[in-house]
């Protein structure tokens, strides 16, 4: 029997994504919107590993704490589930991936068993690319491929702190780092000079002091041949742009370097709290002539007109602040300063809301207070411990809220596959960080099953920027059903959501959204029919209604 359902399962998947490529096909293409985007995030080292040759490198072979070490993904495997279709099945129009810049070479105990920087955050050269991760030839593979799809690659910058400092990971000077005090919290300037924990050493981001380059980094690069093409792009670039050689500016011109050889479309910003607010926007001023300079070099490479993106982690943030995040003695736009999304860290316990409180909510203060901005809702994550379904017990309500709640939605990698995030023998975040679970997916079933449920939802998404950007208005309460619709120059996107309604046969009303005579697809069954006198007739196994016009 459950070999049975699992066909089932796989012959209605393929069906769904045949038909919705079909009617898209048929359609004209609705434009890439940001603030509708189905983000795709993983954590490169465990997600898929595509070169096994690549799997150790630094001698870095010590034993670690649980789920604490290098695990073996990288850009080759992500560029494999590319290549299978994966992302385009769930409707993800961009990826996220966590830093894959070179990281200490060694790792650290932090109190909760030996520790490598397998998670990107430790950077040790923000100029090369590490081993562990892949190669710039794969980068530009992984861009390449992505594009062809209409998939976006979003990377992870970091310029507040560097990695610990180990045995074999010399410390940066005095004048690009300070070791203490460690941060407190409780004001502006406690939260920003000041190390985030022991030995995390905080990059001095308000200073305009200039500085010379770390000696380590000086002798790294002779060694690997590439000194005086470094010297000659870093002189380039502050003589471009009259900044001061500041560590902060060194660093977004190493990060701005991927932007202009590969053509990546947007950055999300670690610990954008961290430091001052201006940092940002003097970031997002270097990745938009960054941006200008890949379109100007590579005209047909260029996808739309749509700017560099950049989304900030301002921990504790949650769109009920709207524009405001409050340190205690000071308040921060951060929206005025660089940033065009922030994450929103409370979507997963708002999440407990009902359907209307939930998208309503979200949708009155897009439209209003946020209107030109917007922000990044999840239901998990790499470093939350509170996630909305720990116990991964409600995951078909997890992505009927995640993708259809306005805003954009970031979809962790393995919600999709109830990939498990308590996991025996870990400490800390590491519960949260697993191996992707392909196995279950083969395998299960029911991970079969709530992987087509996060497709369907996720394609209708992505087939419709009114779904994350569009004006939620409520038509009936019980059943429950809504509509959204979003303008942008000539085209206009309408769609209507039905939830919990029964089996079977149904009767939906549509109030205004669509005419007499329209004919509607539901995107959820593959089952056709007509507007007639208000309303349609849908009759369906599903108890979800996701109606698009043909």
């Amino acid at each position: 029997m459950k070999k049975l359902l699992f066909f089932i399962a796989i012959i209605t998947l393929f069906s769904s994504c045949k038909s919705t490529k079909e009617t898209a096909s048929k359609e004209t293409k609705a434009p890439f919107v940001w603030e509708s985007a189905n983000v795709y995030f993983l954590l490169t080292d465990r997600f898929n590993n595509g070169d096994k040759t690549n799997d150790v490198n630094y001698n870095r072979n010590k034993s670690t704490g649980k789920l604490r070490g290098f695990e073996g993904g990288d850009i080759r495997g992500i560029i494999q589930k590319l290549d299978e279709g994966y992302f385009e099945n769930l409707g993800i129009n961009v990826i996220w991936m966590t830093p894959i810049v070179e990281q200490i070479h060694d790792g650290v105990d932090e109190g909760t068993g030996f520790s490598y920087a397998f998670h990107g955050y430790w950077t040790r050269d923000w100029s090369s690319l590490d081993p562990n991760f892949g190669t710039k030839k794969d980068l530009a593979e992984l861009v390449q491929k992505a594009h062809a799809k209409g998939i976006r690659i979003m990377l992870d910058a970091v310029i507040n702190h560097t990695g610990p400092v180990t045995s074999e990971d010399s410390v940066f000077p005095s004048d690009w780092v300070r070791t203490s005090p460690k941060c407190q919290y409780n004001n502006y300037e406690n939260t920003i000079a000041c190390t985030l924990v022991e030995n995390l050493p905080d990059v001095k981001t308000e200073s305009n002091q200039a500085v010379e380059l770390p000696p380590f980094l000086v002798e790294k690069w002779k060694k690997e041949g590439r000194y005086e093409e470094e010297i000659a792009e870093l002189n380039a670039f502050f003589a471009r742009t009259n900044y001061p050689r500041a560590p902060k500016y060194y660093i977004m011109k190493w990060l701005s370097d991927y932007i202009v050889d590969y053509g990546i479309d947007g950055y999300r910003v670690d610990t954008a709290k961290h430091t001052t607010e201006d940092v940002w926007a003097d970031f997002k001023k270097v990745c938009d002539a960054a941006f200008a300079e890949f379109k100007a070099k590579n005209p047909k490479k260029v996808l739309d007109n749509n700017p560099f993106f950049t989304v900030g982690e301002v921990y504790g943030y949650n769109i009920g602040n709207k524009r405001i995040y409050d340190f205690g003695d000071k308040k921060v736009d951060y929206y005025a300063n660089g940033f065009t999304g922030l994450i929103n860290f409370d979507f997963r316990n708002e999440a407990k809301m009902d359907y209307e409180s939930l998208f309503s909510k979200y949708s009155t203060i897009l439209q209003n207070d946020l209107k030109g901005n917007t922000v990044m809702n999840y239901v998990s994550s790499h470093d939350d411990g509170w996630p909305f379904d720990k116990k991964r017990e409600k995951t078909f309500e997890s992505g009927t809220k995640l993708l259809l709640a306005p805003g954009i939605s970031q979809v962790y990698y393995g919600d999709e596959l109830a990939r498990s995030l308590d996991i025996e023998g870990t400490q800390g975040d590491a519960t949260l960080r697993s191996f992707m679970n392909w196995d279950d997916l083969k395998n299960n079933p029911k991970t079969a099953e709530i992987n087509l449920h996060w497709q369907k939802l996720g394609q209708f998404r992505r087939n419709h920027p009114a779904v994350g950007a569009g004006i939620h208005k409520q038509i009936t309460t019980s059943p429950y059903v809504f509509s959204r619709e979003y303008s942008q120059a000539n085209f206009t996107d309408k769609v209507l959501v039905g939830l919990d309604f029964p089996i079977g046969n149904k009767e939906i009303s549509v109030g205004t959204i669509f005419e007499n005579g329209t004919k509607v697809k539901d995107a959820y069954s593959g089952k056709t029919s007509e507007v007639i006198n208000g309303k349609v007739l849908i009759d369906s196994e599903f108890g979800i209604i996701l109606l698009e016009k043909i």
